[in-house]
């Protein structure tokens, strides 16, 4: 026996996807910036912790890793740099959630009532993980607009 999925369920996937599709052509759309500036903010941000962008990654940089004509409303983009790292975090820890979902799954051994809040517990991180993505490229979008 099949079981289809909630009506709020299948909604919320299907707003989900019809947003995200937009999203993805807006993103993915090619910003010409000098060579020289990727080349360098490429040697800047080499070595990163887990493939975390650095704090600094939307700031103008010289060839030695230095800022480049700091002002004060910059500050804004060091602030969705950090957005985008805690934003990339609640994606790992929605991952981690999916996993342990999956895990009390495999032990509710039936259970009616222990199954049910696992799915619910594996619909709601994943949720949260499209959320967060969704949220990280708004994020950069933003601030490569603003660069």
């Amino acid at each position: 026996m099949t079981r289809r999925l909630p009506a709020r369920l299948r909604n919320l996937i299907l707003a989900v996807i019809i947003a995200v599709l937009p999203l993805v052509t807006v993103v993915a759309r090619p910003v010409t910036v000098h060579a020289a500036a990727v080349a360098s903010q490429a040697a800047c941000t080499k070595t990163t912790f887990l493939g975390f962008p650095t704090w600094y990654k939307y700031l103008n940089l010289n060839t030695e890793c230095q800022v480049v004509n700091f002002t004060l409303p910059q500050i804004w983009l060091i602030g969705l740099a950090i957005v985008d790292i805690l934003l990339r975090l609640i994606g790992i820890v929605a991952v981690a959630f999916i996993i342990y979902g999956g895990f009390r799954f495999i032990v509710s051994q039936g259970d009616p009532e222990a199954a049910k809040t696992a799915r619910l517990t594996i619909i709601n991180a994943f949720v949260g993980l499209i959320i967060a993505i969704i949220a990280s490229g708004i994020v950069a979008f933003v601030a490569n607009t603003f660069k």
